[in-house]
């Protein structure tokens, strides 16, 4: 399976004083891509959800290299940086007609009932579809 990027136009309320992109939008953006990437697998964080497992943000980290302005359409390809029993690291690069605007890093834990869960265990087919991806990267 291919995962396709994640497209996001640049609202007006998105942007400063200047006129810029607030970096505050860009965890955002991260999100709406994970979002997207999970359901592309077939297996969103609505699902996962749905059967009391969560997964909330451990770290971030952007990286900004060239502003983006109202109407940019920022394209957000996401990958899997590292997976583990109990982990997952994102990896999102962004760019702009091209031109690399952003790159960018989240880890998310999963918990049951607030107590960590191992993936694998809990969800295997969707454990063994983030396999599959990472080894197509």
């Amino acid at each position: 399976m291919e995962i396709r990027p994640y497209y996001h136009e640049v609202k007006y309320y998105e942007c400063d004083g200047m006129g810029i992109t607030h970096h505050s939008n860009y965890i955002r953006f991260m999100e709406e891509a994970r979002v997207d990437w999970m359901d592309q697998l077939g297996y969103g964080f609505d699902r996962m959800e749905s059967e009391g497992v969560v997964s909330p943000v451990v770290s971030v980290e952007c990286r900004y290299r060239v502003p983006t302005r109202f109407k940019d359409n920022i394209e957000i390809a996401v990958s899997v940086a590292h997976l583990s029993e109990l982990k997952i690291t994102f990896s999102y690069t962004m760019k702009v007609g091209g031109r690399m605007v952003c790159t960018a890093e989240s880890t998310h834990c999963f918990l049951e009932s607030g107590k960590p869960v191992a993936l694998s265990l809990r969800f295997p087919r969707l454990y063994a579809a983030i396999r599959e991806v990472i080894g197509r990267e």
